[in-house]
């Protein structure tokens, strides 16, 4: 028993990554799944796919490693946060499809909460904002929509979850009903500070707690597979929402560290160590990791959309048959144009946390094309983590007397563009350090099971194996950034306007 197999339950794919004893990545299987959008800003999945597509690429990466069951020590599990699923305690049967973290259908009713005074309340205890991007209110909006689901759910026949607590009551057969405290403190429902469920927010969401998992550490006993999955029962043993797993995985363990994650969304996170930092710009205060029964607190600036804007060019427009033609196009862009593209297609993210608002292009001419819009696409996520950036210097130099973030690690499907990452480098004015292993979040899912078990080494010598595989510096002149980035500020005025 010398690998540890990683899942990576993702917003549009689930995924399935073996490691070997020296963490060396040794097969990968990944299968997409449907998106489903009932309403204008609503996003859903159906729960069954997301387990057969993560059972169904277990089973394949195993079977293409040449592996069987007796070669796995452990499971990590990592997953799309957020996201909120409800089932029947008896049977497994979801009462409704999966509510997608960007579904924006309960933004009238976090208006209402807001409007009320409760917004500092969930603040001081979740350290998230009042946004529809949460668990708590995409769960009640379930109970109170779903015929009999909230009586059923007050006589202790439903349960509910993010996506790890509903994998891992499929891989157990029912038998665990758990989460670990990084996607606990992303439901609106947890209270990161005392490291337990409010009543107090479920009482105010109406919210019966006999529905909610246990909150366990990140490295953990989540209980063992079913046999007959894997040929024998596999011990589930880490478990982090998928941006926390890849802080993790790009080993950012010491306060003042950074880690942007770009997948369909970005995400970035800031390590502020033993302390909460409550942040002045609307940026969330959340758990990078817990272990040992001490959390590690980060600050976190989420951008909706950033790879789906890619996916929009693909699907949507159909200029491009590849993600990857958006390098080549971007370099064959009119640098005579200023297309800005301001991707609101769900609403605006941090630090504008708008979830109305709707995306918008300016700037074109008769002679705009797919060119031009490749560039604005890529530039929109390096423009959008800029903001995240400047809101978190200035909440970390509030803290820690310095807003320096000496250096920027990134991650995920978008940072293999070197384009993309150039310019990110050029915008924000500082290194940018793309790790040799790019599959960071399963790595740090892998890595906390591991290390759980005695295969994987602790924290400090985890931390001495990332390895750089290339800097980006910026070099892009300083009128032309604050040239750009002036545009784009005025692009998003306008958008939050309209």
């Amino acid at each position: 028993m010398t690998h540890i197999l990683a899942i990576d339950q993702g917003t549009t794919s689930s995924r399935a990554i073996l490691f070997d004893r020296d963490m060396r990545l040794v097969a990968t299987a990944q299968e997409e799944f449907q998106q489903h959008y009932p309403d204008s800003g609503w996003v859903e999945h159906d729960p069954n796919d997301l387990w057969s597509t993560t059972a169904g690429t277990c089973r394949e990466v195993i079977e293409r490693a040449g592996l069987g069951g007796a070669d796995i020590s452990a499971i990590g599990i990592t997953n799309q946060r957020e996201t909120t699923v409800v089932w029947d305690r008896a049977t497994g049967m979801p009462v409704y499809n999966a509510i997608v973290w960007q579904d924006r259908r309960t933004a009238e009713f976090c208006r209402s909460l807001r409007d009320a005074g409760h917004e500092p309340m969930i603040n001081d205890r979740t350290g998230l904002l009042l946004d529809p991007y949460f668990s708590g209110t995409k769960l009640k909006w379930i109970l109170d929509n779903v015929e009999g689901a909230r009586a059923r759910a007050e006589a202790g026949d439903l349960l509910f979850g993010t996506v790890d607590s509903y994998l891992i009551w499929k891989l157990t057969g029912g038998a665990v009903h758990a989460t670990d405290a990084t996607n606990a403190a992303r439901t609106l429902l947890y209270d990161i500070r005392k490291g337990r469920w409010s009543s107090t927010i479920c009482d105010l969401l109406d919210i019966p707690q006999s529905m909610l998992p246990d909150v366990r550490d990140s490295a953990d006993d989540f209980g063992v597979t079913r046999a007959d999955l894997f040929g024998r029962a596999v011990p589930i043993r880490g478990v982090a929402g998928d941006q926390q797993a890849a802080t993790v995985g790009q080993a950012c363990f010491q306060p003042g560290m950074m880690k942007s994650t770009y997948g369909t969304g970005c995400f970035a996170l800031l390590n502020t160590g033993e302390t909460p930092v409550v942040s002045q710009n609307r940026l969330l205060t959340t758990i990078a990791y817990q272990l040992d029964g001490k959390p590690t607190y980060a600050l976190e600036g989420s951008i909706f959309i950033a790879g789906a804007v890619v996916q929009w060019l693909r699907d949507g427009l159909k200029i491009i048959r590849e993600a990857s033609e958006t390098q080549g196009l971007a370099e064959r862009a009119d640098p005579a144009q200023n297309v800005v593209l301001v991707p609101a297609f769900t609403g605006l993210g941090a630090p504008y946390w708008n979830a109305e608002c709707r995306g918008a292009v300016f700037g074109l001419t008769r002679n705009s094309r797919p060119e031009e819009f490749a560039r604005a696409a890529l530039e929109s996520v390096g423009f959008q983590t800029r903001d995240l950036l400047d809101a978190m210097r200035a909440d970390w130099a509030a803290q820690a007397g310095t807003g320096d973030v000496a250096t920027l690690r990134v991650d995920g499907g978008m940072s293999a563009s070197d384009w993309a990452m150039q310019f990110l480098s050029d915008i924000i004015n500082a290194p940018v350090d793309r790790p040799e292993v790019l599959e960071t979040t399963a790595l740090g899912a892998a890595w906390l099971a591991g290390m759980k078990i005695g295969l994987y080494p602790e924290q400090e010598e985890f931390a001495k194996t990332w390895a750089l595989e290339r800097q980006f510096t910026a070099c892009m002149q300083e009128a032309e950034r604050v040239r750009k980035y002036n545009a784009w500020k005025r692009a998003v005025e306008a958008t939050l306007s309209f």
